[in-house]
């Protein structure tokens, strides 16, 4: 899998390489990161953004360097898959980032300042939006995905079966876990835990994850309705 960054903070993400899932799939070749700076494809290096037609506060980045920085991405390959990270576009979710493990060259782009000129979306296949909330650039929303992505992909993680039981992975929260001390504080960790009886164990756990899904998330066991 290629996955292209269109943004013109490209730096922000190189303590991101260094470190897990992402630096794992790398180094195994399973995936691999390109990176487009916008400025690279502007005019001048201050050419990236302009002030808005129709008058309004902040700046708005020009069409024209993303859409040079887009074609550069898309050369060679003939699937591509092209996604504005962006405060309206649909949730991210756990099945949205399994649909994108289909995908062989996904093309990220990144916004600032006060957006995108709105022409971008005639050559865009969707916006993805980490949260109802506004951040200082797509970058971290860039980053969010593609750690979910990596983790799923083969290499990723130690115990790929550890993966199946994360929360979300079947519509529910992960039932909680404990490791040593067995009491902390008066704390104790779970009797069923320290028994031994696997079956016992995972009765338990399946029963707790419908728990904590009820009282932390009961929106998800709505969905599963």
């Amino acid at each position: 899998m290629t996955i292209d960054i269109i943004s013109a903070v490209t730096k922000i993400f190189d303590s991101f390489l260094e470190f897990g899932p992402v630096k794992k799939v790398i180094e195994k070749n399973v995936l691999k990161l390109r990176f487009f700076n916008l400025v690279d494809f502007a005019k001048h290096p201050k050419d990236i953004d302009d002030y808005p037609y129709g008058g309004g506060s902040g700046m708005i980045m020009k069409i024209e360097p993303i859409y040079k920085a887009l074609m550069k991405a898309k050369e060679g390959f003939d699937e591509n898959y092209v996604i504005l990270l962006s405060p309206q576009g649909k949730l991210l979710n756990q099945k949205k980032v399994r649909e994108l493990l289909n995908k062989k060259h996904i093309i990220l782009i990144c916004g600032r300042y006060k957006g995108i000129d709105a022409r971008i979306e005639f050559f865009i296949d969707e916006e993805i939006s980490i949260g109802d909330y506004i951040l200082s650039g797509g970058e971290i929303a860039a980053m969010v995905l593609i750690d979910a992505i990596s983790r799923l992909l083969p290499g990723a993680v130690n115990d790929p079966n550890s993966i199946q039981t994360d929360s979300f992975e079947d519509g529910l929260l992960d039932a909680p876990y404990y490791t040593r001390p067995v009491d902390f504080m008066g704390y104790k960790v779970p009797d069923v835990l320290l028994s031994g009886d696997h079956k016992k164990i995972e009765e338990w756990r399946k029963k707790e994850r419908i728990k904590r899904t009820l009282q932390k998330r009961p929106d998800l066991l709505n969905k599963k309705e």
